[in-house]
């Protein structure tokens, strides 16, 4: 049987899970379903199994590897067996991909909310969640397929290891807290957002596998599920900095918090956390009260969590270690002592000093030329010298100089740049495209980006989308005559056009909005230069046509840009 990779298939694991009774969501103090962690499968298995048997659900149905699904998914390995569902690694024979599959019979009493829960997670759409692909009820059978990430390792696997270093630790609470964020503003919640949801792609981008369908699967719900998720994501990033889990349990192959002593912030858990994501993570995980050190309010809703992060100095990678490359070692060749006799062994081979340089008839020669060139070119410059004083005598105007007086108006002024001070993104018809990382567009970083999604058509995004853009506030009224915009993506073709606008959710439609100028490139630079300064507040970044361009992390080929710095100059 195939080996089993925990790090590509959506495995309802049952590590830290309590059996699945009554008991198994004890409401806290807000209402919030606690599932405290244990590590000891075996119990588990058989409370979970005497359950099954107590209330009557239906055992999982006999199924094998070979068996196929539907013609098209054969099932390879069963990764997991479970409180009448089971999940598999499978084939999809059809498309020639490796897929995952959880299973149930279709008279299990979760089997209608499970396959609710795969649809609506299937049209969110969101690459950083991993994808269902089908949900299907079909020969007393329920089955979901999801994607199958074979180049990702699961959080629970890179804990192992170790704390992650901060850069890292910021990464994925900052890309877990946007993509849950995304998630609620759908009206979908995780439930289960455990070390074993959360995957590391080669790419070091996160994704997060089991949206709504692992809570569907266990019949995990909650009354604060916006909350539930941050305290989640809290002791991803509290275990993420310590290797510890943030309660007195252990699990997922972490150990526990000592006993009765309650939850203490991780940088008096392990020495050299990032003080920062300390405070985050008791900030997320401590939802009654503030932390000690600053006071801070509670994060209760990854939209707070985002916000937060957003307010924190980002974190910036290590700098790469430079290692010295070895002393040159010089050969005897090299040396050239090709031919002659070797020296004895013990005797050190004396070196030839070089001679004095230029001192060679060669180098008498140059310095020769040298010098004859110097002096013929002393002589021109003299001599044309000479012959300006001659004519300046003949005009009779001896001595002319223009000057301005002081007076410039007659000079163009240097553009200067033009601080901006907020962004938001301009939705006109369908859906957002990034409006959480807008900021990153102004920041000065160059690693961060605003990005827009794959389109399937281009490179004009009309008639599917008028166009996509932000709309940035410069604090005042300014005088906008350029823009350079840095894109990730070249190619055929970026199209942008620049507008001024009345505010940040604009009043008026495009067609109305005074154009400030227009430019198009195939390169990843973009420059745009009005004919006429424009006096104004707020200015629109509209871009109607993007490249094609290739898989870029998990961000599919297609129609695509995305936008790093913007800089503004009048």
């Amino acid at each position: 049987m195939a080996e089993r990779s925990t790090a590509a298939v959506d495995v309802a694991d049952t590590s830290g899970d309590e059996p699945l009774t009554a008991e198994a969501e004890q409401a806290t103090a807000d209402g919030v379903a606690q599932t405290r962690e244990r590590d000891t499968a075996a119990e588990e298995e058989a409370a979970e199994t005497d359950k099954s048997e107590s209330r009557g659900v239906s055992s999982p149905p006999e199924l094998h590897s070979g068996h196929k699904l539907a013609r098209r998914y054969r099932l390879e390995e069963c990764v997991t067996r479970l409180d009448g569902f089971s999940s598999w690694r499978a084939v999809d024979e059809k498309l020639r991909r490796a897929v995952g599959v959880h299973l149930l019979p279709a008279d299990h009493p979760r089997a209608r909310s499970v396959l609710a829960a795969a649809r609506s997670s299937a049209l969110l759409g969101d690459p950083r969640f991993v994808q269902v692909l089908d949900a299907v009820e079909e020969n007393d059978l329920v089955y979901v397929v999801h994607e199958w990430l074979p180049d990702a390792t699961e959080l629970t696997a890179l804990l192992a290891a170790g704390p992650l270093e901060a850069h890292d630790a910021y990464q994925l609470v900052s890309q877990v807290s946007q993509a849950m964020a995304a998630a609620h503003r759908e009206g979908l919640a995780h439930l289960r957002l455990t070390p074993g949801a959360v995957l590391r792609t080669s790419t070091g981008q996160y994704r997060i596998r089991g949206l709504a369908v692992n809570a569907a699967l266990r019949g995990i719900s909650s009354e604060t599920p916006q909350r539930t998720d941050t305290e989640a994501i809290g002791a991803l990033l509290y275990a993420s900095l310590t290797q510890r889990w943030p309660y007195e349990d252990d699990a997922y192959g972490l150990s526990g918090l000592p006993k009765d002593v309650g939850l203490i912030a991780p940088d008096q858990v392990r020495a050299g956390v990032h003080r920062g994501l300390s405070e985050l993570a008791m900030r997320a995980l401590v939802n009654d009260g503030a932390t000690a050190s600053r006071q801070d309010p509670p994060c209760t809703t990854p939209e707070e969590l985002v916000k937060a992060i957003g307010e924190m100095p980002r974190i910036r990678p290590p700098e790469p270690v430079f290692t010295a490359p070895p002393e040159y070692q010089r050969t005897t060749y090299q040396q050239g002592t090709y031919g002659r006799p070797a020296a004895h062994p013990g005797v050190t081979q004396p070196v030839p000093t070089p001679p004095p340089p230029l001192q060679s008839r060669t180098g008498r020669a140059l310095k020769w030329g040298v010098s004859a060139l110097l002096i013929a070119a002393l002589g021109l410059g003299s001599w044309q010298l000479a012959d300006a004083l001659m004519e300046r005598e003949n005009s009779g105007d001896p001595g002319t100089t223009h000057t301005n007086d002081g007076d410039d108006k007659g000079q163009p002024k240097p553009a200067k740049p033009i601080q901006i001070e907020n962004g938001q993104e301009l939705v006109v018809g369908g859906k957002a495209q990034d409006p959480s990382s807008v900021s990153h567009t102004y920041d000065k970083d160059s690693a961060s980006l605003w990005r827009t999604k794959t389109f399937r058509d281009g490179p004009r995004l009309a008639p599917f989308k008028a166009g996509v853009g932000i709309v940035y506030d410069l604090g005042s009224e300014q005088d906008v005559s350029e823009a350079s915009v840095a894109l990730r993506y070249g190619g055929d073709r970026t199209k942008i056009s620049l507008y001024a606008t009345d505010s940040l959710t604009p009043s008026t439609d495009i067609e109305s909005m005074k154009e400030i100028g227009t430019a198009t490139t195939t390169s990843q630079t973009l420059k745009l230069k009005a004919k006429k300064p424009v006096k104004s507040r707020y200015v629109l970044l509209w871009m109607t046509e993007v490249p094609n361009s290739p898989v870029d992390g998990y961000y599919g080929a297609g129609y695509k840009q995305a936008i790093t710095d913007v800089k503004l100059k009048g």
